[in-house]
């Protein structure tokens, strides 16, 4: 059973479509009009093993702050949609990842609860024309949709452009270990019954 989702959303400050799935080979197209931002959802994608095609419309000319969280919002629900009941799961998944002199870890738990704790402090305020503060307000978004824990941590940097991309790499990567099938569970992974 493929596990995909598609996700439209329109409000007055975003239209987005956005297609994921988790079984992929790391392949897709990222359209969203802000041009470090594709290449963050590109590395998220490779790293990842997803196909991910976003094509957004925003309003830049305000900035890329809706464009950047509706994004989020759209792929953490696309995440929960395209896992459905999460039997089999492994539910969680770390990764430590260095980018250079950067060295970040992501942990993530498929909980069904929201949480996110956010660590990294990012030396200027702008990389290129992104406003720095939008990566954590991403990962605020996705895991708000997503319902899953979320933990970044940055442990040291120096490079804003290395600081993102090594949350967005680990984060990938500690996606793909989660939503990975466990041989040795059967059923939602909870003592709970359900997540």
């Amino acid at each position: 059973m493929p596990r995909t989702a598609k996700i439209d959303r329109a409000t007055r400050e975003t239209q987005i479509k956005l297609e994921l799935n988790l079984d992929g080979t790391g392949t897709g197209s990222w359209k969203t009009g802000v041009g470090f931002f594709d290449h963050m959802l590109e590395l998220f994608t490779r790293h990842g093993a997803f196909d991910l095609v976003v094509e957004a419309k925003g309003d830049l000319h305000v900035d890329a702050h809706h464009t950047v969280e509706d994004v989020g919002i759209c792929l953490g629900q696309a995440v929960r949609q395209a896992l459905g009941d999460k039997a089999g799961i492994r539910r969680y998944g770390h990764f430590t990842l260095p980018m250079e002199e950067t060295l970040a870890t992501t942990a993530i738990d498929l909980s069904g609860r929201y949480f996110l704790v956010f660590q990294a402090q990012f030396a200027s305020a702008k990389i290129g024309d992104f406003d720095s503060e939008l990566v954590e307000d991403f990962w605020q978004a996705f895991a708000a949709n997503a319902l899953c824990n979320l933990h970044v941590l940055v442990h040291y940097s120096r490079n804003s452009h290395h600081v993102s991309e090594a949350i967005f790499k680990s984060a990938a990567r500690a996606l793909r270990m989660a939503v990975e099938y466990d041989p040795r569970i059967t059923g939602v992974p909870s003592t709970k019954g359900t997540l």
